[in-house]
């Protein structure tokens, strides 16, 4: 995995804090325990990062509606997600106040997360150019207790090679069981 992808700062208009890194996601809740000698817990077990088409995707403005439904689920799993919109701060906005999203949702106008994480672009310069046409979705489960502090493990990855083929809401939750 990219680690420097892990502090890729974006800005969320999402629940969260006005910018977020990966890393983030990953740090422990302070003061550990006092009853237990046991090193503080990270806040999260795993981290779901769905990475998105486009603003005008309807498939992926589908799924974080979806996934906004089951919210509750990935939470009783220790699990975070972020959603990731390769657009400008003020059209990922629209989603957030359309939607009202539980979880974080970052702009990344520069694609810098789909890049680092391999998400498919079909169709050469012109897929790259205009995400609609050529960004494809991509889920990626990463497992937060399986790597040193501060790091993140991938456990499953999701690169669609069509617009529709992305994980289904219930594969996600089953990735979540699986790493604790």
């Amino acid at each position: 995995m990219a680690e420097p992808a892990l502090e890729v700062t974006l800005p969320n208009v999402g629940p969260g804090p006005d910018r977020l890194a990966l890393a983030d996601l990953t740090a422990p809740i302070e003061p550990a325990d006092p009853t237990t000698g046991d090193e503080p817990d990270p806040a999260y077990d795993a981290v779901v990062l769905l990475l998105h088409r486009d603003h005008h995707a309807g498939q992926c403005r589908r799924q974080v509606r979806a996934v906004a439904d089951r919210y509750d689920e990935f939470r009783e799993r220790g699990c975070a997600v972020v959603s990731v919109v390769p657009e400008p701060r003020e059209r990922v906005r629209e989603w957030q106040e359309r939607y009202d999203l539980p979880y974080p949702i970052c702009a990344d106008p520069d694609a810098t997360l789909g890049d680092a994480f391999d998400q498919p672009v079909r169709l050469g310069s012109l897929g790259r150019r205009f995400d609609l046409v050529g960004r494809m979705p991509a889920a990626i489960v990463f497992d937060v207790r399986a790597a040193d502090p501060g790091e993140l493990a991938v456990t499953a990855a999701y690169r669609g090679r069509t617009m529709l083929d992305r994980p289904a809401i219930d594969a996600l939750l089953a990735h979540a069981d699986r790493r604790s």
